[in-house]
This record gives C-alpha cells, sequence and structure tokens, in this order.
C-alpha cells in the first residue's frame, strides 16, 4: 500500500496560514530560506491586506506545503505518490526532490505576477456543484463567446466542476447552472481565470523563465493534475508546472490514478481540508487526512500503519 500527500490550490488560503504552522525546525528553515530568496520576510504575506494578492497567496500556498513536507520527512514519513492542485503542484514537486525551493520560490512568485498582470480584474472562478460535466458542458457553450469568454478550468470530482472566465459568463452560466439542477455555484475566492486558454500567454512567459531553471527526476511518484499521468522526468515535470496556469485541471482522475496505483492513504497538506473532502469518495476504503483537522502525531500513527501493510 502507499501514502499520497496532496497540495492545495488558490482558494484554500487562510489569514495567519504561515503563523500557524508547527513550531519545528524545518518549519523555521522554510520560512527563512523563502524569506532570503524573496529579500524580505515571507510571514508578512499570510496577513489578510497581503492575501489580496495573487503572488502573495500562492507563495503562502507554496511554503506551507513545502515545510509541512519537510517536518514528516524529517521524521522518516515519505510518501509514495504526490499530486497538486494547481500551484500545489510546485511544493509538491519541491517535496519530492524535482525542483529546488529556492528556484519555487522565484519562480511562484513570477507565476503570480504574470497572472495578475494579465488579469487584474473583471474575472476569476466559480466552482458549481451538484452537476455532471456532460450536463455542464452545453451550458458553458451557449453562454461563452469572445466578449464574454467561459472555460470548464476543473474537473475536481463527478459532480464538483469549476469554471474560469470574465464576471459577467459567470453569473450567466451561474443563473443557468441553478436552473438545471446545480445544487450551489459559489464565485471562489481567486481573482484571475485560471486553467484555461485565457492564460495562454503568460503560461508561454513563465515556460520562458523555466528554460533557465534545472528540474531531476523524482524520488517519489510525481503525478500531474493536468494530465492525470505520472512524470518521472524532470523537463516534462518543468513543462507541466509552467503550463498549469493555462492547462484543465483533472483532479478526479488523477486522485483515482493515485487509488489505482495503490495509494490507501491520502494526507493533505496545510491550510485546509478541500482536497481531502474531494477525494474522500475515492477514499472511501482508505483514509484521506488532512492537516488542518488531524493532530501530526495522528498523521504520523496513520502513515506508519500504512507502510506497515507492506
Amino acid at each position: 500500500m502507499s501514502v499520497l500527500f496532496t497540495f492545495p490550490g488558490q482558494g484554500s488560503q487562510k489569514c495567519g496560514m504561515l503563523h500557524a504552522l508547527p513550531d519545528h525546525v524545518e518549519t523555521a528553515r522554510t520560512i527563512e530560506e523563502a524569506s532570503d530568496t524573496l529579500g524580505y520576510d515571507v510571514r508578512s504575506l499570510d496577513e489578510a491586506d497581503s492575501l489580496r494578492s495573487t503572488v502573495a497567496v500562492q507563495l503562502c500556498l507554496l511554503v506551507a506545503g513545502v515545510a509541512q513536507a519537510r517536518l514528516f520527512s524529517s521524521t522518516g514519513h515519505e510518501p509514495d505518490m504526490v499530486a497538486g492542485l494547481s500551484i500545489g503542484a510546485y511544493p509538491a514537486a519541491v517535496s519530492v526532490g524535482a525542483l529546488r525551493f529556492a528556484d519555487a520560490v522565484r519562480l511562484v512568485a513570477l507565476r503570480g505576477q504574470l497572472m495578475e498582470r494579465t488579469y487584474p480584474g473583471g474575472y476569476g472562478m466559480t466552482a458549481i456543484v451538484g452537476l455532471k460535466q456532460r450536463s455542464l458542458e452545453p451550458l458553458i457553450a451557449q453562454v461563452d463567446s469572445a466578449a464574454m469568454p467561459v472555460f470548464l478550468a476543473n474537473i475536481n470530482a463527478e459532480t464538483q466542476m469549476v469554471v474560469a472566465g470574465s464576471d459577467g459568463a459567470m453569473r450567466e452560466l451561474a443563473t443557468l447552472a441553478v436552473e438545471r439542477g446545480a445544487q450551489r455555484c459559489e464565485r471562489l475566492n481567486v481573482p484571475v481565470p485560471s486553467h484555461c486558454a485565457l492564460l495562454d500567454e503568460p503560461a508561454a512567459a513563465l515556460a520562458k523563465a523555466f528554460e533557465e531553471v534545472t528540474l531531476y527526476a523524482p524520488r517519489a511518484v510525481y503525478l500531474s493534475s493536468s494530465a492525470a499521468r505520472p512524470l518521472f522526468d524532470g523537463p516534462l515535470i518543468a513543462a507541466d508546472l509552467a503550463g498549469n496556469m493555462a492547462r484543465q485541471v483533472r483532479w478526479f482522475d488523477t486522485v483515482r490514478l493515485a487509488w489505482e496505483r495503490g495509494a490507501r492513504l491520502a494526507i493533505e497538506m496545510p491550510p485546509g481540508n478541500v482536497l481531502t473532502r474531494l477525494s474522500s469518495a475515492t477514499f472511501n476504503e482508505g483514509i484521506a487526512a488532512s492537516c488542518g483537522d488531524t493532530a501530526l502525531p495522528d498523521l504520523r500513527m496513520l502513515i506508519e500503519r500504512e507502510l506497515a501493510r507492506d
């Protein structure tokens, strides 16, 4: 049996999320390294005013994920597989040695800047719960236009989708979705239209920056949530990371792949439990837990118990 570490994406951020990390030498080391790379104290980024910035949010998620994964690693609790949703792919790659942390900090800062500059307002993402993909896609086609674009961005679960696009298109689509039986339509705390063609240009610019960085073969299985398949080669992981802002997220397929490859314990890195809830149906005969809801000694015990099954 295997252990999967999952790393959340934008929208899961919380005020004080870096200050809430465990008081541990690995936490301090990660925060210090990120601060040295950026030239300022990274802990200032988790304040409410700072978290209005895409750059701050993505850096906080990177630091939190890497710090928690390092903490597990320091006591010999390593994952067999990792998967990250959107920005979560970066700490996932760092945690398995595919990407140096300092390089990840610089790349994520640039990633956030590129996304923020391209769409400073009027766009975002909306979660639609209660419709399957085949029911939602015709509604998207009905609303989408050059003036008001909207795309299917995330397939998170069988009946949990996320769309990205203009504010007007998302409002119109939400109205149609509720009329067709959607249980809930919720605008996410994400001010950019991620995981669609609207971000092709910033993704291309980020790919140029990746040309200056070396990535390595991962020491555990890296699952791409864009391709829903494992990647074992550094350059392929680099391309996956550079382009994932403009590619659809196939989280449901990725989690199912992890299960099919033997994962029976999925642990979500800080700060929230969104991925745990999304994974629970697939892991109904296993365990999905989050660092936000479960005490660290209990998580370690779960890992040890899972590895003992082998």
